[in-house]
């Protein structure tokens, strides 16, 4: 997901504006700005190109997904319903409110499986989160319909996917809130940055008061701003939205190069015998940030994964020994360990992640590799690429028969 590639001209321009008045904050000091707000244009191009009517830029894709849960009252208690393979991010966000994280199995999507949230679903369950994990999303369909018939808010964690799109619309704004992040390591980067997405107009304003301390921005003097419910320090600079501001109008552009370079490499191993690609949905079309596949058992995938690495192929994944992104070596979130004492509700909430059975996840996972797709490779550069990968994988599965 590497926004940070392709930095130039319009980047430096952005920011430039932003030293050049003094102004780094997003809030006030209008007479000082010379005409420049870059945060409130970013958040004007991103609900413009994701197709919704409300867009609240943050500090990063963790904010957002906590400010997400807050804006639609997600406390002390509820659950929330979200993947095995994801980002920590997922159940801090949820941790942070008080509210409990209830961890399903992923299917041959790589995401949430349908069928493991509905087993899931109790009385305190308030949301599903899906995690549109290396750039596909999950069955959407299914999830808004399950959603719809028991009453729960639909929340699209698509940090790893924008661009992407499900029945032509947009990930993020098929669900009733969604959230982006961009990290520097996106395919659009701020640097540091996030974002929330909603057609609710009520969440809208939640997530715009609930960022900045709880300010309901009416008017133009920060100092009279009355605070309607407590909030917390979310907010943006103007020089992280500066460079957004800048990406996100190069946003089509980028996607348009992972595609070429991502179908250069899949049509290259698509028919070797023993490879499955991963399932995108029917009505989905992924931002092609990343080639995941299947080996036929963990054995393989471990040893196809160290093979490839070992002849040259970097941004090779085996996420199902990652410490960031599978419950596997998750120990902090299954002891809780925390700084501090974490609420009632949590510690008495929490299921038993120590004995719960997600061999289904494994099953998938521990077969699992995905690959990197990079905008600065040449086309030279990305012929080898498929070419040397075709290579490992035909060695290795000939090995193993």
């Amino acid at each position: 997901m590497p926004g940070f590639e392709l930095f130039g001209d319009e980047e430096r321009k952005h920011v430039n504006d932003v030293l050049e008045s003094g102004v780094l904050m997003r809030y006030g000091f209008d007479g000082m700005r010379n005409g420049h707000w870059k945060a409130v244009e970013l958040e004007k191009a991103i609900s413009k190109r994701m197709e919704v009517a409300h867009t609240q830029l943050v500090s990063n894709g963790t904010s957002a997904l906590t400010i997400a849960l807050a804006s639609a009252g997600i406390g002390a208690g509820d659950e929330v319903i979200m993947p095995t393979f994801t980002f920590v991010a997922s159940f801090e966000s949820i941790i942070a409110l008080g509210a409990v994280p209830v961890l399903v199995d992923i299917d041959d999507t790589l995401t949430i499986d349908p069928k493991k949230v509905e087993e899931a679903i109790t009385a305190k369950t308030k949301v599903v989160m899906p995690v549109h994990m290396c750039g596909s999303m999950a069955n959407l369909k299914a999830l808004k319909d399950i959603c719809e018939v028991n009453g729960l808010l639909l929340l699209e964690d698509a940090c790893q996917a924008i661009g992407g799109s499900y029945e032509g619309k947009p990930l993020g704004s098929y669900g009733d809130l969604g959230c982006f992040s961009f990290d520097y390591v996106k395919t659009i980067t701020c640097g540091e940055g996030g974002a929330v997405i909603t057609n609710n107009e009520n969440y809208a304003t939640n997530a715009d008061h609930y960022s900045d301390h709880g300010h309901d921005h009416v008017g133009k003097d920060r100092g009279a701003e009355t605070h309607p419910f407590l909030g917390y320090n979310y907010r943006i600079s103007e020089l992280n939205a500066a460079v957004g501001l800048a990406q996100i109008n190069r946003l089509d552009n980028f996607l348009a190069i992972q595609k070429k370079n991502y179908t250069v490499l899949r049509e290259a191993i698509e028919t070797i015998s023993g490879i499955t690609m991963r399932t995108v949905p029917d009505g989905g079309e992924e931002n092609y940030s990343f080639l995941s596949f299947f080996m036929n058992d963990e054995e393989t995938a471990r040893a196809t994964q160290k093979e490839l690495v070992a002849n040259g192929v970097d941004g090779c994944f085996y996420w199902f020994d990652n410490n960031w992104h599978y419950i596997k070596k998750w120990e902090h979130l299954k002891d809780l360990k925390s700084l501090g004492k974490l609420p009632e509700e949590v510690i008495k909430g929490l299921p038993d992640y120590n004995s719960q059975d997600f061999s289904q996840s494994d099953q998938w996972l521990g077969r699992n590799i995905s690959v990197l797709i990079k905008l600065s490779w040449t086309d030279e550069e990305v012929n080898e690429r498929a070419q040397k990968m075709k290579q490992v994988l035909s060695g290795v599965l000939l090995e193993t028969k």
